[in-house]
């Protein structure tokens, strides 16, 4: 949008436009806007009084009701999450992904910190040249994107073939379960 240099909107040779409302309904009144209830769960409550007065004839805050509902499928269906986390699937799953991702942080973060400190305590060291202009620091720090894209694709690979089918199964299982709970709605 550009700006309108004290020049009141819509003159000129800009390209501004005075937009209307997008649902076409007719703007409510200033009396009657500050009347209006929020029953909306995505209402900010917090926010909803910024800038209005505080004075003693002032309508109370609009009450916003809680976005959880607080009926027993709600507290079903939190029992059957904790029943998943709690089962063996879920613990396997759980396993596999420590197994892999501890080492592979372990190694990684060995390697990173080991290129910090050899650059910073023996610069004679990543100063050696290789080959041409090329010294030991660049063929360090291209080895850090190296190994990125490389620990990148064994996540994702280990991911396909040890963790996703199993992960998928409990997926559904959990769905399956939760649908029953609530009554056939999911």
């Amino acid at each position: 949008m550009q700006p309108s240099k004290g020049r009141p909107r819509g003159v000129g040779a800009g390209q501004e436009s005075s937009v209307g409302p997008f649902d076409r309904q007719v703007p409510v009144p200033a009396e009657e806007a500050a009347q209006l209830r929020y029953d909306d769960p995505w209402y900010d409550a917090l926010a909803s009084g910024w800038g209005e007065s505080a004075c003693a004839g002032a309508p109370a805050p609009a009450v916003v009701p809680s976005a959880r509902g607080e009926g027993k499928a709600g507290g079903a269906a939190a029992d059957v999450y904790l029943e998943v986390q709690r089962s063996e699937a879920f613990q396997e799953v759980r396993r596999r992904y420590r197994r892999f991702v501890v080492p592979a942080f372990a190694a990684f973060f060995a390697w990173y910190v080991g290129y910090v400190v050899a650059a910073t305590t023996a610069p004679e060291l990543m100063a050696r040249p290789v080959a041409g202009a090329v010294n030991v620091a660049m063929l360090a720090g291209l080895g850090q994107f190296l190994t990125t894209f490389l620990l990148t694709w064994a996540y994702a690979r280990h991911a396909r073939l040890r963790r996703d089918r199993a992960a998928l199964e409990l997926r559904w299982d959990t769905q399956e379960l939760t649908r029953g709970v609530n009554g056939g709605a999911s």
